[in-house]
């Protein structure tokens, strides 16, 4: 086998037959002629067809050029709002609010209608991050699928009747419980009390899909608080996980890759950066950014915190696995090499794991430096036990009436089934939330809730740091706030807006401040210094108690459930946007399924990945071999993906599919629900099962991978460098190695200082005036896809659904590359994000028959989309495979009857009068036939070019902090790894970026000499192991020249 640098497929790493032969043949279908009978010219679309055939001669464009299109008027506002300029948009700052889940936004307002929302600067935590389901979240706003008015016994009433049939219910009911997700806002904490205060021996129980149980109970148990702290990874020189995947979902995501990515940065002149050591069973996000990265079986998460509490404390290590052993002992000497600044973090809802935790912590003097007490977490309150209380209750009829608000328990309890029984006991069952989810489908009364871009409201994610609510739009349907139905229904005779206002009026004094509030979207308020002193009573407890956990043999199976940074808990499964984002570990869409290492795969489903055959049947083809898993009696049969950097005994299921169909369309069917295999085990929900028994089906299933459609090799020659990394210890010691490398790669052409000049044959250019670029720098990226979803909504990129997929028809504009390098079982992991990389030599431009792309002369590579005749030369010509056709109507565009009778339901849906909303006006839809890709968000160019002008200054770009555009990718990173702007300016951003980083920089195939205007810098691991694929100088370089290293999109 060949030594492969980087791999992004088991085909590539075999380089086997199927791989070649996939680097000859990209483009496998026709294009899609409408031809008639008697001839195309009498078809529905002859122009564009008779252009398609003709497409290689210019001059048959000019048949068309006469052909004109009606003219159609806009109409302005007959009566115009005062603070509304037709095309011209507002930002309003907001705050997404979930289930606990808080990021403060802005919300960007056209002509009346949300249409994006972006990351608020001025809030301290989050800074102007985001996640990908806090862009996806304006397309929940026009959701097909939220309910429009009140229900009683499931037909439409009214808010009148429904008040009056709740209040003689409630009356008479007996015992009242609120349940609800955890409530993050102080005011509407004001408005449960008083809502309680109504009906003696009620009470709020808060329930939270995914349970943080654990560490709360752990926390009340040596801190004597039942909450949990703020963690500062910013402040860790190491960070140790075991199992928490801070930088996809746990607890606060946005915030802890702010904060991770700070001390991922490298100053080159002083070169330093954090040490992030990973334990876990199955792959995911943080696992995959590691430094260094140990699997184990769920069933010894445990095992290993003990392991390493001994370790920290001088003990000795007992753990079978050596490699694993070998793991810890590395993880307690960095940990102990920087006392005062580690921290160690773990996912497990264990309560003594997480004791075990606290008390490495307390060993590491984390207290007062990553770990702070002065300001606690408010997401995550809910305790388990509660919740099992309260169904007991229910099952024995001391519960008279339930309400419920954001909590949807018939889908994500362990036990539902035993919670739907208990709630069929209940007098009176009343819904809240926005859906008409599986809980909301068994309650007498549902008061919908309004969308967050409807509502007032503040949030209080940490304490002291507050996120302010505002309506963005008039409520689009008959809905009405959570907080004026409990007010309502306690007998208040203020609405909660009068309320909200008053409760921060008390505190803010003046109506000027208020004001000031909305307008910032945040207030923050300094804590003073808290400590917490720590109780070791439990600690002996806790290590005697899992010194007593039963651990799984080799070769006995366990499960691990775990959240998609997409979906959530579930509650991203009827948004487009999120079902069709590939998961930056499996690179899947639309579906669950189970996850196997390449050893078990060989043993369970009796392929081996070593076989360039077997590798090749089963990434080639969609169609993934069925399981059946047994879990405590009950089973789910779900397809098998082969994901390496996963324990070989462990087996990985995504909570947050098999929704009822009533959830949506986009929902509808897709997934199963995974939630039923979690147990209940010491009071706290585990997302883990031992004893699995699993077996295959004989049935296969279709799984929409985006892993292996495009090639970057050719039978004429390698492009292999794609991607560079090296380790810290190799960049201090030699900080020229990449750099040097490229000379040496660039050397037959004049290498670095005049490979623009001889590595062509055309002349080279002047570039005046404006020339934008990016940087993106690869230690910062994590792969969690905000940019992804941002460029969707900005941009209208086309959802196509999951059978499209599947034939590899995706259409994002932005793509993260996953790349792996190392050993099979558990590689190191790079992602890559991947655009159009605005070539100023762009070979896709010389191809292209009608001049449908051309170069600007602010470096662009520009689509005129009326003009594309759709021949695909140009993506057929595009190393970099970013360029994406049209095979359908997905957008409505065409206006063609008949263009959309094969259009799936998800196409449909976000065809829908209501979902088209979100489309932003700036931008044109793109229609059948018509090639699209990465414009450099040039609409946000030009806004940003005339606000300079109005205001007769230069351009701003970063200098100074000062910004007059950002690209929308680069806006959503929640770490700051994307930077734009204009390369002629010498103070921009970018170009200092590029001047502060000269060592790591490289272009993605610089060799091609296609001259890209996107750079990268390149990965370094803080790692004492070698990188795979890493340079020591030209001479080895030239020595290993003419090896086969082919690089693989996947």
């Amino acid at each position: 086998m060949d030594n492969k640098k980087h791999w992004q497929s088991f085909g590539e790493l075999n380089n086997s037959e199927a791989f070649k032969q996939s680097a000859k043949d990209e483009f496998r279908e026709e294009l899609p002629f409408e031809a008639a009978d008697n001839g195309f010219l009498q078809a529905a679309t002859p122009r564009r067809d008779f252009l398609k055939y003709l497409g290689f001669s210019t001059a048959a464009a000019a048949v068309a050029a006469s052909c004109e299109m009606p003219v159609k008027k806009a109409i302005p506002f007959a009566n115009k709002p005062e603070d509304i300029i037709p095309g011209v948009a507002n930002y309003y700052a907001t705050t997404w609010v979930q289930d606990g889940d808080v990021v403060s936004v802005l919300a960007k307002v056209r002509d009346g209608r949300p249409i994006k929302v972006e990351g608020n600067d001025a809030s301290p935590l989050y800074k102007g991050g985001t996640s990908a389901r806090v862009q996806a979240s304006v397309l929940d706003l026009y959701d097909t699928a939220r309910l429009r008015f009140p229900l009683m016994d499931g037909k439409e009433s009214t808010f009148d009747a429904v008040d009056k049939a709740v209040a003689s219910a409630l009356t008479g009911a007996g015992n009242v419980v609120l349940v609800t997700s955890s409530v993050v806002s102080p005011s509407t904490k004001a408005v449960i009390a008083q809502f309680l205060a109504k009906y003696p021996g009620s009470k709020h129980v808060t329930y939270d899909a995914v349970s943080y149980s654990g560490i709360l109970l752990a926390n009340e148990a040596t801190y004597g608080k039942k909450t949990i702290p703020s963690y500062r990874f910013d402040k860790a020189k190491t960070i140790v996980s075991l199992g928490a995947d801070f930088l996809g979902t746990w607890l606060s995501p946005v915030e802890f890759s702010k904060q991770y990515a700070a001390g991922k940065k490298i100053d080159e002149k002083n070169p330093s950066m954090s040490k992030h050591i990973h334990f876990e069973s199955v792959a995911s996000l943080t696992g995959s950014n590691a430094d260094d990265r140990y699997l184990h079986r769920p069933t010894e998460a445990g095992a290993v915190a003990v392991a390493l509490y001994n370790a920290i404390n001088g003990g000795a290590v007992t753990l079978g696995d050596a490699n694993l052993k070998k793991g810890v002992e590395a993880a307690a000497k960095a940990l102990l090499a920087t006392k005062g600044a580690s921290l160690v973090v773990s996912g497990s809802n264990d309560v003594n794991v997480q004791i075990v935790v606290n008390a490495i912590n307390e060993a590491l003097q984390a207290g007062g430096n990553t770990i702070d007490w002065s300001s606690t977490y408010n997401s995550r309150q809910g305790v388990d036990a509660e919740f099992a209380q309260l169904v007991t209750d229910m099952n024995s009829g001391s519960v008279g009436a339930v309400i419920f608000y954001g909590a949807n328990p018939a889908y994500t309890w362990y036990d539902s089934a035993k919670f739907i029984d208990a709630l069929k006991k209940v007098k009176v069952a009343i819904s809240l939330n926005t859906k008409e989810d599986e809980t909301t489908q068994l309650c007498k009364f549902v008061v919908p809730d309004h969308n967050y871009l409807e509502s007032w409201g503040d949030a209080e994610p940490r304490t002291g740091h507050f996120s302010m609510l505002q309506p963005t739009i008039y409520p689009l349907f008959k809905t009405r706030q959570w907080q004026d139905s409990l007010l309502k229904w306690s007998g208040a005779t203020t609405d909660y807006l009068s309320f909200f206002k008053s409760f921060w009026m008390g505190k803010l004094g003046s109506e000027d401040a208020w004001n000031n509030a909305l307008q910032q979207g945040v207030v923050s308020v300094e804590a003073a210094p808290v400590g917490a002193a720590f109780n070791a009573a439990a600690v002996a407890g806790a290590t005697t108690a899992i010194a007593g956990y039963k651990v799984g043999q080799k070769g006995s199976l366990e499960l691990a459930l775990y959240e998609k940074v997409g979906l959530g808990a579930g509650q991203g499964a009827n948004n487009p946007w999120l079902q069709e984002l590939p998961d930056p570990v499996t690179r899947a869409t639309w579906d669950n399924y189970i996850i196997v290492s390449p050893t078990l795969a060989k043993k369970l489903l009796n392929i081996d990945l070593t076989n360039g055959g077997q590798a090749d049947a089963y990434e080639t083809q969609p169609a993934k071999k069925v399981v059946k898993l047994t879990v405590n009696g009950k089973t789910i049969e779900l397809p098998a993906l082969i994901i390496p950097g996963t324990h070989e005994d462990a087996i990985g299921i995504a909570v947050g599919y098999g929704r009822h169909e009533k959830i949506g369309k986009a929902a509808k069917g897709i997934g199963k629900n995974a939630f039923p295999l979690a147990t209940y085990v010491n009071g706290t929900v585990q997302l883990m099962a031992a004893d699995v028994k699993a077996e295959l089906t004989g049935n296969k299933y279709d799984v929409a991978l985006t892993q292996t459609h495009n090639t970057y090799d050719t039978e004429q020659g390698n492009r292999t460098e794609v991607m560079k990394e090296l380790t810290l210890n190799d960049f201090k010691k030699h900080p020229t190695e990449i750099r040097d490398h490229r000379d040496a790669e660039l050397k037959p052409w004049g290498g670095l200082e005049n490979f623009e000049k001889q590595g062509t044959i055309y002349p080279v250019f002047d570039r005046p005036g404006a020339k934008w670029g990016m940087s993106i720098d690869l230690n910062a990226c994590t792969g969690c896809g905000a940019c992804v979803v941002a460029c969707n909504a900005e941009n209208n990129v086309a959802v196509v659904g999951k059978e499209e997929v599947v034939r590899g028809h995706e259409m994002h504009w932005l793509r993260i590359d996953r790349y792996y390098s190392g050993s099979l079982e558990n590689p190191k992991v790079v992602f890559q994000p991947l655009m159009c990389q605005h070539c100023d030599n762009a070979p896709c431009e010389n191809v292209c028959p009608v001049a449908a792309t051309n170069h600007s002369s602010e470096g662009l590579n520009q689509m005129t989309y009326n003009r594309c005749i759709g021949t695909r030369y140009c993506a057929n010509n595009c190393p970099y495979k970013v360029r994406r056709f049209n095979w359908a109507d997905y957008t409505g565009a065409d206006s063609f009857s008949g263009n959309q009778d094969e259009a799936t339901d998800t196409i449909l849906m976000m065809n829908d009068e209501l979902t088209r909303m979100v489309l932003n006006p700036d931008v044109t839809v793109r229609s059948r036939g018509v090639i699209e890709k990465c414009s450099f968000c040039v609409q946000r160019l030009q806004e940003g070019k005339l606000k300079a002008k109005k205001e007769n200054r230069p351009l701003e770009t970063g200098k100074e902090g000062k910004w007059d555009l950002k690209v929308a990718c680069q806006q959503s990173c929640p770490t700051d790894a994307i930077v734009f702007g204009n390369a002629n300016d010498k103070h921009s951003a970018i170009t200092m970026h590029r001047m502060d980083n000269p060592n790591r920089l490289f272009l993605s195939l610089e060799p091609l000499h296609v001259l890209p205007n996107v750079t990268y810098l390149a990965k370094v691991r803080n790692t004492d192991e070698p990188v795979y694929g890493q340079f020591h100088g030209p001479a080895k370089h030239e020595e290993k020249h003419g090896a086969t290293e082919p690089t693989h999109h996947g």
